[in-house]
Parts: C-alpha cells; sequence; structure tokens
C-alpha cells in the first residue's frame, strides 16, 4: 500500500519561509518522481498547480516558473522523504500543497496525469 503523507503547512506573514515534508512508504522508492502541487482556495474545478518535482535517481530538480528561486525541492533517501523549501512567500503561494509520486519519465512535465499516486495535502496560508 502506498502511502505519501504531508506536513509543515502553517500559516505564515508575506515574505516568511516555511517547509514541507512528504513521508513515503510502500512503494519502490529510490527510481521515481517526486512532486509537489498545489490547488488555490475557492479553484476546486482547477487543475492542481505543478509546483517542483525531483527524480529520486539522479537527484534532478524542476521548478515552475511562479516559484524558481524561492522554492527548492531536496530529499532524504534515507527517511524516503521529501521536502519543499519555501521562501519568500507570497499570498498568491496560498493553497492546500499535495505530495505526489510518478513516472520518471515524465518526471519535470509537472502534469497531475503524470502522477499516481497522493498524499491528503497540508494547508499553506500566507497572508498580506
Amino acid at each position: 500500500q502506498v502511502q505519501l503523507v504531508e506536513s509543515g503547512g502553517v500559516s505564515v506573514q508575506a515574505g516568511g519561509s516555511l517547509r514541507l515534508s512528504c513521508a513515503a512508504s510502500g512503494y519502490s522508492y529510490r527510481r521515481n518522481c517526486m512532486g509537489w502541487f498545489r490547488q488555490a482556495p475557492g479553484s476546486p474545478g482547477k487543475e492542481r498547480e505543478g509546483v517542483a518535482s525531483v527524480y529520486r535517481f539522479d537527484g534532478s530538480t524542476y521548478y515552475a516558473d511562479s516559484v524558481k528561486g524561492r522554492f527548492s525541492i531536496s530529499q532524504d533517501n534515507a527517511k524516503n522523504t521529501v521536502y519543499l523549501q519555501m521562501t519568500s512567500l507570497k499570498p498568491e503561494d496560498t493553497g492546500m500543497y499535495y505530495c505526489a509520486a510518478g513516472s520518471p519519465a515524465q518526471c519535470h512535465g509537472l502534469q497531475v496525469s503524470d502522477f499516481g499516486f497522493w498524499g491528503q495535502g497540508t494547508q499553506v496560508t500566507v497572508s498580506s
């Protein structure tokens, strides 16, 4: 049973920093792609936005333009955990953040359809 459990979401002021964690279990972990997605409040019909991804095997990363230079994705193989370090947070970063695992072939495309396993999400709220 694949399980992805996110944590670390809280309310912060604009300009602040936050680190999200995603602990994975029940999954062949070393050769897959892990990604972070987010969904803005009040937009249930809108697809989740891909934020960052990491290919576990070689550590290559990819970021959406909206977070490039502010967010950093990293991994701890010993703990089967992926992190998303977020800095210089803006109100528009507010949303539910989801961790996902998917195919390495499409890792850096950050398309929802390429990720088959999802966590339940952790809420990030950035106030101005």
